[in-house]
């Protein structure tokens, strides 16, 4: 094998692939990534055998052929090569990738194309289009909200699946921690009816996201029962899905709350971070008092005093005291694609929902805590 590519275009695909390589691995092939060339195109390969990424990009091929190389010092050496070089690599097959550019080169050592695992084949029974912007917009609302608590493995993921609203078939998004809830709606996309309901994991959400960011593409989206591919401009990303049930969550979302705040969203954004310095790290809780026209914040701790602001907003319902964790608000309030924010409410103890205004597509539900 013997190409040569010019460094940008090979540090963009490199740093897209490598991102999926574990650091410590006890396998030592799913260290490397696999590099094929073959025609006009550099193909790139890494996995980690739950997560699998392949991008093609152009290069100038003299001799085709594969090798695998250590994927992050591959990396490494390409992104520290000045800017604008013409990078020349070659395998001669015997166990070392050799990279040239201007007075560098390095050797590394190879290991066999043969035990490079395959991930990528398999049947999908249900393949669709999402716009890319939609996709990003699908996972920022909800990804914030995901678990990493590890022994609740089925709530590590967004769970995307169809959901029957008011006879309507949509596709709904939903992440939760056991502490707030999002949930997202758009519409169906043409072959996503009847699609099973799947939890994509973290991991995978967070690469793809990545991936995506520069695309104005549509993202072609093709699922199993345990698998998922995403594949857009010249990458495809396939991964597993987490075996597990997700759980019954429309149980969590309140239906007979009966007291709605508005406020400003940014008014609300700033003067809960202003608050919640003064709360304890552990708890980071903060107390809501709502009142007339007026939302009184405030937050204590016996380290460092006590804190208090008060916001203007539109309530027309008895006086309430609530608590949640400030960090959660945020995140929340935050996601909004709205100027403000409202607040559908019960008493103290029960789960209030937030969203935006005229946003029905989106739910965020935040458990309130003692304060």
């Amino acid at each position: 094998m013997k190409l040569t590519i010019e460094r940008t275009d090979l540090l963009r695909s490199l740093g897209h692939v490598q991102s999926v390589v574990e650091r410590r691995n006890t396998i030592p092939i799913l260290s490397n990534v696999k590099i094929e060339a073959d025609g006009d195109m550099l193909s790139l390969n890494a996995t980690d055998m739950d997560l699998d990424i392949v991008e093609k990009v152009a290069a100038n091929i003299s001799t085709p052929g594969a090798t695998t190389a250590p994927a992050l010092t591959f990396f490494e050496i390409v992104r520290k090569l000045p800017d604008g070089a013409q990078v020349e690599l070659e395998a001669l097959g015997d166990g070392k990738l050799t990279i040239r550019a201007g007075r560098s080169r390095f050797t590394l050592s190879c290991l066999p194309t043969e035990d490079f695992p395959v991930m990528s084949g398999g049947e999908y029974g249900h393949t669709f289009s999402l716009a890319a912007a939609d996709l990003r917009e699908l996972i920022d609302r909800t990804r914030f909200a995901i678990s990493t608590e590890e022994t609740r493995y089925y709530l590590n993921g967004i769970y995307v699946h169809v959901f029957n609203r008011d006879g309507t078939d949509v596709l709904r998004a939903v992440s939760t921690d056991g502490h707030r809830l999002a949930s997202l709606e758009m519409p169906l996309p043409e072959g996503a009816s009847g699609m099973p309901g799947v939890i994509v994991p973290r991991k995978t959400v967070g690469e793809i996201r990545k991936l995506i960011d520069e695309t104005g593409d549509d993202v072609d989206i093709s699922l199993s029962e345990a698998k998922i591919k995403f594949a857009f401009d010249d990458a495809v990303l396939t991964s597993k899905l987490i075996d597990g049930t997700f759980p019954d969550y429309q149980r969590v979302i309140p239906v007979n709350n009966d007291k709605e705040m508005v406020v400003d969203r940014k008014a609300l954004i700033d003067a809960v971070d202003r608050v919640s310095a003064i709360s304890s790290e552990k708890s980071r809780a903060v107390k809501l008092t709502i009142n007339g026209d007026t939302l009184t914040l405030s937050a204590s701790s016996p380290e460092n005093g006590t804190a208090q602001e008060d916001v203007e907003i539109t309530y027309g319902a008895d006086v309430i005291e609530i608590g949640f964790n400030s960090a959660y608000l945020l995140d929340i309030a935050r996601q909004l694609d709205s100027e403000t924010a409202t607040f559908v409410l019960a008493d103290a103890a029960s789960p209030t929902i937030i969203r935006g205004v005229n946003d029905t597509g989106t739910i965020y539900v935040l458990m309130p805590m003692r304060v």
